[in-house]
């Protein structure tokens, strides 16, 4: 009766009774928006649009489904609409001035990806989940996920989010997306099928420590001590054997210890130094990445994530400087 109540307030134009109906959802339609577009800024870009057209459409809403189940249909396919138009971030050359980069094992093909941080997680961490999802919330927004994701065609994209990230049934995702069941199923077929060759078998890979935990700790200070120090070889032998090296927007990936060490080692050539400013993003330990100057200064020139597996690092994900905003870090100090 409260919903309802809010609901005819909402369609008489009363503002407080629509942000009373759809706040509740805000940060978890964000988290969505997030895993469909791997893109904060085009995640926040859909959530204002979503809660637009909720605003503008509420008239509409015909009560045959919940609120929230309304919400991510239009999320969903104002995702779609972004995810169609391809206007999203291109690729961009080498970011490391008068030092040539070491031959990338592979091009990668989302350069659009950006770093989601932990406290936005925070405030999503209560979202119901649906019988059928199969992937735990952790693991759906991690990097290689988010990441994995991007590569399939929009639909099918959108299918496997919202079946089995988000357990929604068939019929109800046949309905958001204006299609059939059966098309449904089909797309999620596929999904799932394309998704499994790009994400690494969980089997391969010890798992990493919990979240704060000492073992955590340990491998962070390790890395901080070795980064700041420039000291390759004790950065090196913290890494996996098959370790995955990317940096977008430059599409460079450097895939096993053998091309990691090479790409350690140019980065450090110059003997530049540099500080780190602990953070998370996507569930793992991150890190502001500063460069200091001879005034005692220090610059923002990007955010780094770690992936850990066990006791050493299976990935190391390096973002540019545009992503500091969203982590609340400075841009200098």
């Amino acid at each position: 009766m409260v919903t309802t109540d809010l609901i005819s307030r909402a369609r008489a134009g009363d503002g407080d009774a629509f942000r009373a109906l759809t706040e509740p959802y805000r940060r978890e339609l964000h988290v969505h928006c997030y895993r469909m577009l791997g893109s904060v800024q085009d995640a926040e870009d859909a959530l204002q649009d979503t809660m637009l057209a909720a605003w503008q459409g509420l008239a509409g809403f015909a009560e045959r489904s919940s609120i929230r189940t309304w919400l991510y249909r239009i999320a969903t396919n104002r995702c779609l609409n972004t995810l169609r138009s391809a206007r999203r971030r291109p690729a961009t050359e080498w970011g490391f001035p008068g030092v040539s980069p070491p031959e990338p094992t592979q091009l990668g093909e989302v350069p659009w990806l950006e770093p989601y941080p932990d406290a936005l997680l925070a405030g999503a961490s209560g979202v119901p989940i649906g019988p059928e999802a199969r992937y735990e919330q952790t693991e759906s927004i991690s990097l290689a996920f988010v990441t994995a994701l991007q590569i399939l065609p929009p639909r099918q994209l959108a299918v496997l989010v919202l079946r089995d990230v988000l357990g929604f049934h068939a019929a109800e995702v046949a309905d958001m997306l204006d299609t059939t069941v059966e098309s449904v199923t089909s797309a999620l077929r596929r999904a799932r099928a394309g998704l499994q060759t790009r994400l690494p078998d969980p089997s391969d890979r010890a798992p990493a420590p919990p979240t704060a935990s000492a073992a955590e700790d340990a491998i962070v200070a390790k890395f901080v001590s070795a980064y700041e120090s420039a000291d390759v070889g004790a950065l090196v032998a913290l890494l996996t054997d098959d370790v995955f090296i990317s940096m977008p927007p430059v599409p460079f990936e450097y895939i096993g210890i053998a091309a990691a060490t090479r790409f350690c080692e140019t980065v450090f050539s110059t003997g530049r130094h540099y500080a780190l400013l602990p953070t998370r993003a996507n569930g793992s330990p991150a890190f502001g990445i500063y460069r200091p100057a001879d005034d005692g200064t220090h610059t923002g020139i990007g955010v780094m994530a770690a992936t850990l597996s066990g006791s050493r690092i299976a990935a190391l994900t390096r973002f540019d400087d545009r992503s500091l905003r969203w982590f609340g870090l400075p841009s200098e100090w």
